[in-house]
């Protein structure tokens, strides 16, 4: 099965699998395809997390994050969320594909070329496609700010050609490394024109940057809830967190909550603020010079047990705590071998900089604008640092054999939604489909509201949001299927074979499977 947040994607993936390739091959067919049908979210010019597990016991996670320029110096204030200023670490979703691709090949029996499967995203790019509903949301909510982006409009504003988006500088790209392989965007013909380009955008960085930009495999980490393994990806990212929550949340019994009353989502939240707590502690591990371990200590029993005692269930703590913002996709796809790939891939804002490098059709990341400029700060700018990363996508495994795949758009929203996902699906037994329609809450700024306030989706009832603010909660409540609540997918592996799959009601997502009803939306 492949799930992602577009059906271009989807079958993208689906036809991989259909004629023989295994789930990393299908899984960099959706991650090109995305990088051209859901500019707003993501691209070639970001960066991608993935998790990797099969049947033999393989465990892997590929950090696909790119570093700050090598003469990168930190701002007197704070750091640009736009333009070149914002443009200041490398961009290795790219790099994250010829990775996977390597590990397929090694260890999966991978035989499908990178040309074969960038074919579909060059076709898109060139000849052009129908934006989603998620685009014109993006497109509209920037109205204000993007005429201002240098050279945007022409690329980006498909109303003005007919209702179609084309690209032809990306596909020109796309074909570029096709031909090339992949490693021509950081040392090869490809790197020549961005390097040019990113000078004359402005941007710090330039061809060694480039060619310094790798892939980390590593270990993920791992939790055990309720005797199913959950694992996340380690720092720079925040899937410490994410395992924090569900580890919280172990040690009670959710059994006795109705999931949308207003005790279970009271809970889901005070669980969320005790882990938030310490994510300031998470930086890149190459650059903490006390060998300090944040995600050992976030995760150590004693912290969870005082993390649990310190949840009042009648009242709620206070915050604000400063949060990060961003949008990203999640995909994942399942081969009939149970090989399995859980994928987050980003820009960081939604249109990243706004600024597309000159001559390429790629839209840069302005995943700088990450970085503390706060001296000491463990996520402090630095060069050759990688920043916090919010993407965190998950396995979990029973019987040491992969059952779910989940992942969620959303920064800070992501370990919240993953609450939500996790509890309905492995404390009430929900279906996928029923655990991505559950209503979900949201604590902290969002794009359209600037108050630490906690957001609820309507479709929890005026009962529930009243019993939260009496709790103490400063309660907003947004349109139930709201794209503020990120857009989330879902596989589900059964120890009979079944096979499972949804991508999220808020948006175009589509899952399909590889046998059955192709294409077949759920």
């Amino acid at each position: 099965m492949v799930v992602s947040p577009h059906p271009l994607a989807t079958e993208a993936g689906r036809a991989v699998l259909t004629r023989g390739g295994n789930a990393i091959e299908a899984a960099v067919a959706v991650a090109a395809t995305l990088a051209v049908v859901m500019p707003h979210f993501c691209g070639l010019g970001g960066d991608a997390v993935w998790l990797v597990c099969d049947r033999e016991g393989r465990q892997r996670c590929f950090l696909g994050i790119g570093q700050a320029a090598a003469g990168v110096t930190a701002p007197s204030g704070a750091i640009p969320t736009r333009g070149p200023s914002s443009m200041l670490t490398s961009a290795c979703a790219v790099d994250s594909w010829g990775h996977a691709l390597a590990f397929s090949a090694a260890n999966w029996a991978g035989r499908e070329s990178f040309a074969d499967l960038l074919s579909p995203a060059i076709e898109l790019a060139n000849a052009g496609y129908v934006p989603s509903g998620s685009q014109d949301f993006w497109l509209d909510f920037r109205a204000q700010e993007h005429p201002a982006w240098p050279g945007f409009a022409e690329i980006f504003n498909h109303r003005s050609d007919a209702g179609l988006l084309r690209q032809p500088e990306l596909a020109a790209s796309l074909r570029c490394l096709a031909k090339d392989g992949y490693r021509s965007f950081y040392d090869g013909p490809l790197s020549e024109v961005i390097a040019d380009g990113l000078a004359k955008a402005g941007s710090p960085l330039n061809a060694a940057d480039l060619a310094a930009t790798r892939t980390r495999e590593v270990d993920p980490l791992a939790l055990d809830y309720r005797g199913t393994l959950l694992l996340a990806p380690p720092p720079p990212t925040q899937g410490c967190a994410t395992l924090a929550i569900m580890g919280i949340l172990a040690r009670f019994d959710l059994g006795e909550t109705d999931p949308t009353s207003s005790a279970r989502m009271h809970l889901l939240v005070e669980a969320t603020k005790q882990a938030f707590l310490n994510r300031p502690s998470i930086g890149d591990p190459d650059f903490d010079t006390g060998k300090n371990d944040p995600a050992a200590a976030m995760l150590d029993a004693d912290s969870l047990d005082a993390a649990a005692r310190d949840i009042d269930p009648a009242s709620a703590m206070l915050w604000p705590h400063p949060g990060n913002t961003a949008d990203t996709v999640f995909f994942a796809v399942a081969d009939p071998a149970g090989r399995c790939v859980s994928v987050l891939q980003s820009t960081y804002f939604d249109w990243g900089s706004g600024v597309t490098v000159p001559g390429t059709g790629i839209l840069w990341q302005n995943r700088g604008a990450a970085f503390s400029t706060e001296p000491g700060h463990p996520n402090c700018l630095a060069p050759g640092k990688r920043p916090f990363y919010t993407l965190n996508p998950g396995i979990a495994i029973r019987d040491g054999a992969p059952c779910l795949l989940y992942g969620t758009q959303g920064a800070d929203g992501q370990p919240q939604t993953l609450s939500v996902l996790l509890t309905s699906l492995l404390d009430d037994g929900m279906t996928p489909e029923q655990a991505l329609v559950q209503p979900r809450f949201l604590l902290g700024r969002t794009f359209s509201d600037s108050r630490d306030s906690l957001k609820l989706e309507g479709s929890l009832g005026a009962e529930t949001a009243d019993a939260l603010s009496a709790l103490g909660h400063e309660v907003a409540v947004l349109p139930a299927l709201s794209p503020i609540f990120g857009q989330a997918g879902v596989i589900r592996l059964s120890t009979d074979g079944t096979v499972e799959g949804a991508h999220d009601p808020r948006g175009e997502g589509c899952a399909a499977f590889v046998t059955g009803t192709p294409g077949q939306r759920p």
